[in-house]
């Protein structure tokens, strides 16, 4: 039986990094409490946007503008990134990192409340990275659905919170119920989509990767 927190570590110290500036942008966030991507996810991640070479790829939750720039340190020359974010002081630090690494003209960083921006958005994604309010998730599968091309993969993060969707609700502290709740309904309705096809990893705080199979998803773009 593998020791999952050994496994991890183990995993993190074969990280060999993602450059001084991102690595120290890293550092920052988690000091000051800002959640940015564990170190295991941040690799992966970056795998598959070199295994799917994406075009257009969407980001809901920039924070400081962390793993924007990871996917844009491997991204295909003419990919863009559109992200959103809605606290200011996340919004100026990210527009800061994205200058000093060089990619803010292949970033477009949207400001606001992303139930409000998915709702404005038109077009197809061939990438979508989901970093943001958890409990928000289930509600916006529909429209990022209808925004995913078929083939597209979107990518969920965060998704075993810290091991809390294990256990039953009633375990869970009554503040997160909710969420809890709301996260087990995403996850169940991932893996019964008939559009998408989904695996759900225990890396880092939990990833559910899905790929969308089917054109008619209920939902338009």
């Amino acid at each position: 039986m593998i020791d999952e927190n050994r496994a991890a570590a183990y995993i993190r110290s074969l990280d060999r990094g993602h450059g001084e500036l991102c690595d120290r942008i890293a550092r920052e966030a988690r000091a000051a409490w800002v959640p940015v991507i564990r170190a295991e996810t941040a690799s992966f991640l970056q795998t598959m946007i070199v295994l799917r070479a994406p075009l257009r790829i969407l980001e809901v939750g920039t924070a400081v503008g962390y793993s924007a720039i990871l996917m844009a340190q491997v991204m295909p020359a003419d990919a863009h990134i559109t992200t959103m974010e809605m606290d200011p002081e996340r919004i100026e630090a990210a527009r800061k990192n994205f200058r000093m690494a060089g990619v803010e003209e292949r970033v477009t960083l949207l400001s606001g409340d992303a139930s409000l921006l998915l709702n404005k958005m038109s077009g197809a994604f061939d990438f979508i990275f989901l970093d943001a309010a958890k409990g928000q998730y289930i509600h916006w599968l529909p429209r990022l659905l209808g925004l995913l091309e078929p083939g597209g993969v979107l990518f969920s993060d965060n998704v075993l919170m810290d091991g809390d969707i294990l256990e039953s609700r009633f375990a869970v502290e009554r503040r997160n119920r909710t969420i809890h709740a709301n996260m087990r309904e995403y996850l169940y309705a991932l893996t019964h989509t008939d559009a998408l096809r989904t695996s759900v990893l225990p890396l880092g705080d939990g990833v559910a990767l899905s790929v969308r199979t089917a054109k008619d998803t209920g939902e338009k773009s």
